[in-house]
């Protein structure tokens, strides 16, 4: 592991509050994260950096050294990313936005938006099926944001300090083709596909603990799980040989339809993430305002899920509020 900046902070935060505990709520991160992240930094610099018991955290002789480096460090880096975005200028725009997505129903209409409103601005797309592998890549400073998605309450990717923020949470559906005895309803209970194939795209969560959570609690074990690429998955449905859970803003296809499952046992949430260390930080409340709006552009097609949400105001898009985004990692 490179040591980071970061990592020079969560020495500092100890070392001020004294305690793990309350470093780890200071920084808005987990107590067992910010102790595993303090292991990694202490092999990377080869021993201990804080003698710990019930009074709390003292550094040792190699903290007290870390320390000494990290408060002339993190000062000097705060100046100079002060100076660099008083000089690049402070008018809330990016001259280059580097977009990462996971199966991303909104990306397109991201993109379209943030052209219309800086034409001068060069913007990229990367498509991975890894959301830690976007995290890392934002981390890394190869990408600006990461638009991707997680199951239920689960916590996006944590290991690289990243800042997320909700776009929207929609139930899981599924994706049946037309021929199918239960096409015709509303809403399909998960036992009554108890008996059915299922197919996936690669890095979909929900086909993780969340499905099989679901699965467990409406009384079976799910069969055969097939995993292709978002065209194989329509393929393999529209021949009749599984079914899928999609998004709810998932495009509509012809001979497939999408059903709501009966009591939401599956929640979507979709996130942006980014570094706040990075130029994209003083730029993400902006971007995080384009991306609900883009959301709330698909829903246009899908009136059916629109007039539910406005039954249903607990999902749907997020609010912006003008606070940071929170800190996970």
């Amino acid at each position: 592991m490179n040591l980071e900046l970061r990592h020079l902070r969560v020495v500092c935060a100890i070392a001020e509050t004294g305690s793990v505990t309350k470093a780890a709520s200071t920084l808005g991160l987990a107590q067992p994260a910010l102790t595993a992240q303090l292991q990694r930094i202490e092999r990377t610099l080869g021993g201990p950096l804080f003698e710990r018991d019930r009074r709390g955290a003292r550094p040792t002789a190699l903290g007290e050294l870390v320390l000494a480096r990290a408060r002339v460090l993190l000062p000097a880096m705060k100046g100079l990313q002060d100076e660099a975005a008083r000089l690049a200028g402070q008018d809330g725009t990016l001259g280059r936005y580097r977009f990462g997505g996971v199966n991303s129903p909104i990306l397109g209409r991201l993109v379209h938006r943030l052209t219309a409103e800086q034409p001068q601005a060069q913007l990229t797309t990367y498509a991975s099926w890894s959301a830690d592998e976007l995290a890392s890549l934002v981390a890394g400073g190869r990408l600006d944001f990461a638009l991707t998605g997680v199951c239920g309450d689960a916590a996006p990717p944590t290991e690289f300090g990243l800042s997320w923020r909700e776009v929207a949470v929609d139930p899981v559906l599924v994706l049946l083709p037309e021929s199918h005895p239960m096409a015709d309803r509303d809403e399909v209970g998960l036992a009554d596909l108890r008996r059915e194939q299922w197919v996936a795209a690669p890095g979909d969560g929900c086909f993780g603990d969340c499905f099989a959570a679901a699965c467990a609690r409406a009384g079976f074990t799910p069969r055969k799980v097939y995993e292709t690429d978002v065209r194989g998955c329509m393929d393999l449905v529209d021949a009749g040989e599984a079914v899928a859970l999609c998004q709810a803003t998932f495009r509509p296809v012809a001979g497939l339809v999408t059903r709501r499952l009966a009591g939401t046992p599956l929640r979507w949430r979709l996130l942006l993430g980014w570094h706040p260390d990075s130029p994209a930080a003083r730029v993400a409340e902006s971007v995080l305002e384009h991306a609900v709006a883009a959301y709330t552009d698909s829903l246009a097609a899908h009136p059916d899920y629109l007039a539910w949400l406005l039954r249903h105001p607990d999902f749907g898009a997020r609010t912006t509020p003008a606070h940071p985004g929170v800190r996970t990692a």
